[in-house]
């Protein structure tokens, strides 16, 4: 049930975004672009880029994804579908989304990738430990040249392949390659490799090739072999220094072609990607968050699109600062040409879909739940009716139980002793129905009368026809709920319950058979000479015909009326077992309704916290409103009582009894079709968020948000959650430069209110990416110059590399002497 609330959010969020009318678009890249993945580390990131892509990309189905694993990654994969090395298509990434999709699902977005990531194995071995990992991994590629006719086939397949989607594109003069990798797996020994050659394929089709490098840092993982793993990732680090200087060359024999001629592969003293890009699971702060990597994938989506974005809107763009990239480059590089690194800080705020879809499910339910409470007292009377309790009702179904008084009309064919009525008349009834039948008439009445009762009796069931009774009823009658029927058949609260009145008409149906007793009793006890019948003088054979036939009428059926009366009685013993039964089951559709209650509470409670603190603040209580609005809205115009129609939510008590889950689905379909879609959900961001910081304030309150504090509240919100993503030892560093952007609608309010927010005195350059949207605005902040050496988790690893070098572990393929000296 919790999957499926998330996956309800989720997916109500997800088709808010596609929403056409609600006023968002898509960006589109201008050049043809490509991600490289490599490593093992760096699987979980490649599923969230995918999905960023498809979400913020109208042209995303022309991007390319490549990954380069080893063979011990493939062998554990869940995935792997082929047994020897070489290219495949396949999805390497089970999805870490937080919709918490069930295996169905998953399997679904699996299948989904498996066409969108072209991936390499490489027949080398990255997990566990080894005094010269690294090294080994590097020498076994170069020694192999199988191996390098692999990864030249696979980066001309996708070289081959963007070309099928030329039309999705501006220009093909440049192509986009970022290139993504962890700094402390030990695959990345090949990113000069793979990188050159990379270009050097892409060059044979582009004009150009501009290649950054997206290093992720982990720092949260590092606690069962923190020592060795840091120490792989200063190595890296070395190795990307010496990268990214200006005098780095290459020269090596990668190009293979498929006749096993090495072609060299030459870069000329330069640095080897555009710009390096360093990207830790730790803030500027030294916070971490559970969103960590999601931020990252943002961020590497976001600058992406930020680099090679095509222009669609004109006028808008000019309005704002647009990037430079060259620009940039300049700024964050040294006097002597020393090029910085750069990290990035993202943030975005929007209207919390999720938290929405859970807590209008909530209030729905909430809104149900007082509907079935909120009903008049009904007497006691009525809900005898209703459970089909009333003395007419009993006396209904035992009329086709005891056998009609007809038949005894039949007992005057019982053959009789021979005796005068000169001998009947001094005897009692009791005495004459013994001379004149012996035990035939109790024979008889026992056979046909009590025995067919009793027949008919245990072929009638109390509790179905109770549960039956009670169905029509309510068919009849909507207005009476499930929780009306749990108090009117709970034995422990006699005042709401019917059991008293119930216990009453046992004790009162008791007393009347008693009665009936008694008075049989008496009457066996009156002389025949004392009856009223017709009497003939010398006619003695219809004397006693004549009696005999009073007899029966007056006697037997005052027997058939106690039999009723025993037959009753005994549905009513019946029925109390019934109405203990029908309790039992309404007691459980009572706790799976204060279930289904509780776990929407606490859902929609988890997705809020999960929300930021002001972005989320009031959702309960605006749409609890919001929500109440709408339904009163619905039931002017289609009748009190229309949510328990089979075309809203039916009939509770049937859902409840059908389990938790049957009565979610419900919930969800009926919010998703008829709450979720009335015109309040339909706002901008910044109308709604006004509207939910102001609702638990008085009308008369002169401390009514304006919207002006809002923009200022949403300002400094986006910017505290925008803190760049890397831990420097000194904020303030000596070539530090910052520059800002804004995602969202150029003419919206917000967005012209921040870009004049403090423009006189920024010192850094703040630029608004124009995309037509109303349901939020996103902002990535970019900090560039910084060194390694400026790095916190350079520092702290440098102990763990020097002393695991002393001890004899060998981390570069190259000579180490050709790397910067550890500064």
């Amino acid at each position: 049930m919790h999957n499926n609330l998330r996956r309800f959010a989720f997916d109500y969020a997800s088709s808010e975004e596609r929403q056409i009318d609600q006023g968002d678009d898509q960006s589109s890249i201008h050049f043809p672009t490509v991600f490289l993945f490599i490593g093992t580390k760096v699987s979980d990131a490649i599923a969230p880029i995918i999905q960023i892509n498809e979400r913020k990309w109208d042209n995303n189905a022309g991007v390319m994804y490549a990954h380069v694993v080893s063979r011990d990654w493939i062998a554990a994969s869940a995935d792997h579908k082929q047994g020897t090395s070489g290219i495949y298509s396949g999805s390497s990434v089970p999805s870490h989304s937080e919709d918490d999709r069930d295996e169905a699902g998953k399997a679904h977005e699996q299948n989904k990738m498996q066409t969108r990531v072209t991936r390499l194995e490489l027949p080398v071995h990255t997990t566990g430990k080894s005094m010269s990992q690294r090294k080994d991994v590097y020498t076994q590629l170069h020694q192999d040249e199988g191996h390098l006719l692999e990864l030249n086939r696979m980066l001309r397949q996708i070289s081959y392949s963007i070309a099928e989607y030329g039309r999705l594109y501006a220009s093909f003069d440049r192509i986009h390659v970022a290139v993504i990798t962890r700094v402390d797996d030990p695959l990345n020994v090949f990113v000069p490799e793979i990188s050159l050659l990379a270009k050097d394929i892409f060059n044979q089709s582009f004009k150009s090739v501009q290649m950054d490098l997206y290093a992720l840092i982990s720092e949260k993982e590092q606690m069962e072999s923190f020592g060795y793993d840091s120490s792989l990732g200063v190595a890296f680090l070395r190795e990307l220094d010496y990268m990214q200087s200006s005098q780095y060359s290459f020269h090596a024999p990668l190009h293979v072609t498929e006749d096993g001629i090495s072609i060299p592969v030459v870069h000329s003293a330069a640095p080897l990607f555009d710009l390096a890009y360093l990207l830790s699971d730790k803030n500027e702060r030294g916070i971490s968050s559970t969103h960590d990597l999601e931020d990252n994938c943002e961020i590497i989506c976001h600058m992406s699109l930020l680099k090679n974005r095509k222009l669609t809107d004109v006028s808008h763009e000019q309005q704002g600062e647009r990037y430079n990239n060259t620009s940039f480059k300049n700024n964050i590089m040294t006097e002597d040409g020393r090029q910085g690194y750069v990290s990035a800080g993202f943030s975005r705020v929007k209207r919390p879909n999720e938290s929405i879809a859970l807590t209008v499910m909530y209030q729905l339910y909430r809104e149900l739940v007082v509907r079935m409470n909120d009903i008049q007292m009904r007497s006691s009377i009525e809900k005898l009716e209703v459970l089909g309790l009333t003395p007419a009702d009993v006396a209904s179904v035992t009329a086709g139980i005891v056998p009609d008084d007809h038949a005894i009309q039949d007992m005057s064919g019982i053959m009789t002793h021979g005796i005068s009525y000169s001998q009947l008349k001094h005897m009692t009834l009791r005495e004459a129905e013994q001379a004149l039948f012996g035990d035939g008439c109790e024979a008889y009445f026992r056979d046909n009368f009590i025995r067919a009762a009793e027949l008919r009796m245990s072929q009638h069931s109390a509790a179905e026809q109770l549960h039956q009774h009670v169905q029509q009823t309510l068919s009849k009658h909507p207005d009476i709920s499930l929780f009306q029927l749990y108090e009117w058949t709970n034995e422990a609260n006699e005042a709401e319950s019917i059991w008293r009145d119930f216990h009453g008409l046992i004790r009162d149906k008791s007393k009347v058979l008693e009665s009936v007793r008694g008075e049989l009793e008496q009457m066996y006890q009156e002389s025949v000479d004392e009856q009223s019948f017709q009497r003939l003088p010398l006619m003695d054979k219809h004397n006693v015909r004549s009696f005999i036939r009073c007899f029966f009428d007056k006697v037997y059926r005052y027997k058939l009326e106690m039999l009723r009366l025993e037959m009753e009685l005994a549905w009513y013993r019946e029925y109390e077992t019934a109405l203990g039964q029908l309790h039992a089951a309404c007691s459980r559709q009572v706790r799976v309704m204060k279930q289904v209650e509780h776990e929407l509470h606490q859902a929609a409670r988890s997705m809020i916290r999960e929300a930021d603190d002001y972005i989320g603040q009031n959702i309960i209580e605006y749409y609890q409103l919001v929500t109440a609005a709408v339904m009163q809205d619905i039931e002017a115009k289609r009748g009190e009582g229309s949510f328990f129609e089979d075309r809203f939510i039916g009939n509770l008590s049937q859902l409840a009894e059908a389990g938790a889950e049957a009565l979610t689905d419900k919930l969800m379909a009926v919010c998703k079709q008829h709450i979720l879609t009335a015109a309040p959900f339909h706002q901008t961001f910044e109308e709604e968020l006004l509207r939910r910081a102001n609702v638990t304030v008085d009308y008369s309150n002169r401390e009514v948000l304006s919207k002006d504090e809002l923009f200022k509240k949403l300002y400094r919100t986006l910017e505290e959650h925008a803190v760049i993503h890397i831990r420097l030892l000194d904020y303030t560093h000596e070539h530090r430069y910052e520059e800002k952007y804004f995602f969202g609608d150029r003419s919206s309010e917000f967005i012209r209110y921040a870009l004049s927010t403090d423009e006189t005195s920024r010192i850094y350059k703040l630029g608004c990416v124009h995309e037509r949207r109303s349901s939020g605005v996103e902002k990535l902040n970019l900090m560039g110059g910084f060194h390694v050496e400026d790095m916190m988790y350079y520092r702290n690893g440098r102990v763990y590399y020097d002393s695991y070098a002393q001890n004899g572990y060998e981390f570069h393929g190259i000579n180490p002497d050709l790397l910067p000296d550890i500064r």
